[in-house]
């Protein structure tokens, strides 16, 4: 293989392409968009910059691995900083709990809600490094293109009961509601829901605990930017602003993209990091079993949406931490309001983010960057006006960080704006506006999601949220490892 077409330039995206061209594949990225990233986009407005998200990176030696591969270090582009406490987690009732990789601290934490958890915990942290182990380090980075290999992984996923959801897992070591909560939320940072998603991923408690929590300076966007700038520096070619209209295909096999301005490019291999659903309902339109798999796409389970206010304001808050989580009064009744019935309740959790506690820079002097992100159902259970809820629900939103950490919020505002479920569907062709793809249950992961090569198209690949392993920074990362391996190795 001596060339490749990425399409799209998402955290997935970007890392198969240097993977590619630092392997001396002459690799193009094609982005619809005015600037890279995907769902890391970025604004900035009246001084204050905002990160579209995702802003929880972890597992570092994942990105810094895409520089060593030609012998380059990470640091000359981009610079992260050390986050602590990773989140703190408040309840309606004013408990606080500082969740962080400080084994004494967690454990006065622990202490606090009840010291009888303390010894239940450390059985859990004991089972969540070896689904760690078995989840992320053998099977997180590799491809299931057959069923064998389903097969192979069984045993082990079986021994630590992967059937069986997170929620239930924690519960089984740990008694208070409250630290059960705080064990299991983690899954709701890549669209999974607490109360059905598979046990293996309680392996992300290990990944912080290992790996800690990062934020990069300057925000999300400029480890894109970082990304961006290595890939350009190794040869590779950035397309923004046109969007791909189809890939190309001649018998069973891809030959390249169009795009909307007509540009037209062939290679030897296509990869997608496109959303799966647009990718194959409307990029292989013309690929009899590129619909096929349509049709197959649209009876599975997709991940809920989000809803997420950016607000600048004034004042410094030193006392609130970079990553909060809010809940609400219900945890899992919250939860089948969003997963199951499509609704969207009175109350609900927030993930607050105070970028500005951490790097000041992101806002003017005397100022603070925030934002607040709410999961609600998608598109396809609750489709509604967001032109006309969107302003409502912002409200509420700014209301209940007012009433829980900043009294005059309202007073304070200097520039908001709302980002919701339609803009992911229109901003990044996202399938029923869901921000995290396929919903991460057991039979949707692994062999049962997306393949990381086509089944019936050799040379047409994918990478990102949608294919093994799934959502977050580690995942996709993980995700453009595994398709490098395929398509460098000719499989």
């Amino acid at each position: 293989m001596k060339s490749a077409i990425v399409i799209g330039s998402g955290f997935g995206g970007l890392a198969l392409a240097i993977r590619l061209q630092s392997a001396g594949v002459a690799t193009t990225i094609v982005e619809a968009r005015d600037r890279p990233g995907g769902r890391a986009y970025y604004w900035e407005k009246d001084g204050f910059t905002f990160d579209a998200g995702p802003t929880v990176i972890t597992d570092p030696a994942c990105l810094q691995e895409l520089w060593a591969l030609t012998g380059a270090d990470m640091a000359r582009d981009v610079t992260l900083e050390p986050v602590t406490p990773f989140y703190r987690l408040n309840w309606p009732d004013g408990t606080n709990f500082d969740y962080t990789n400080d084994e004494a601290a967690l454990q006065r934490e622990i202490g606090k809600l009840d010291p009888a958890d303390i010894a239940g915990y450390h059985r859990f942290l004991e089972y969540a490094e070896g689904v760690y182990r078995e989840g992320y380090e053998k099977l997180g980075h590799v491809a299931f293109l057959d069923f064998a290999s389903m097969v192979k992984a069984a045993p082990a996923l079986a021994k630590y009961q992967a059937w069986r959801s997170v929620y239930s897992i924690v519960s089984k070591f740990v008694k208070n509601e409250k630290l059960r909560e705080a064990l299991s939320f983690h899954t709701l940072l890549v669209g999974g829901n607490p109360m059905t998603t598979s046990a293996i991923y309680a392996l992300i408690h290990k990944l912080e605990r290992d790996g800690g929590v990062w934020f990069a300076r300057g925000g999300t966007n400029r480890l894109v930017a970082g990304m961006v700038a290595h890939f350009e520096r190794i040869g590779g070619t950035l397309r923004l602003g046109d969007p791909v209209t189809a890939i190309e295909t001649l018998g069973d096999r891809v030959t390249g993209v169009t795009t909307q301005s007509g540009w037209t490019m062939q290679a030897d291999a296509v990869a997608a990091n496109s959303d799966i659903m647009h990718t194959y309902r409307d990029l292989l339109k013309t690929s009899r079993s590129g619909q096929r798999t349509k049709a197959a796409l649209e009876k599975k389970r997709y991940s809920p949406s989000l809803f997420v206010v950016h607000f600048g304001i004034k004042g410094a808050w030193p006392g609130i931490p970079h990553h909060m989580i809010l809940f609400g009064p219900r945890y899992k009744g919250l939860l089948e309001d969003i997963y199951d019935h499509g609704v969207l309740s009175q109350d609900f959790s927030l993930y607050l983010h105070h970028p500005t506690v951490t790097d000041p820079s992101l806002a003017p002097e005397g100022h603070s960057t925030f934002y607040a992100l709410a999961p609600v159902p998608h598109m396809g259970k609750f489709p509604v006006d967001w032109n006309e809820i969107g302003p409502i629900l912002e409200k509420r939103i700014l209301d209940e960080v007012g009433r829980r950490l900043i009294p005059d919020i309202h007073d304070r505002i200097v520039t908001k704006f709302s980002y919701a479920p339609s803009d992911f569907a229109a901003d990044l062709n996202a399938h029923l506006g869901s921000a995290f793809s396929l919903e991460p249950i057991l039979t949707q992961s692994a062999y049962f999601r997306v393949h990381n090569r086509d089944d019936h198209i050799p040379n047409l690949y994918f990478v990102g949220a949608g294919t093994h392993p799934g959502a977050g920074i580690p995942g996709v990362v993980g995700s453009a490892k595994a398709t490098a391996a395929l398509m460098l190795s000719g499989r």
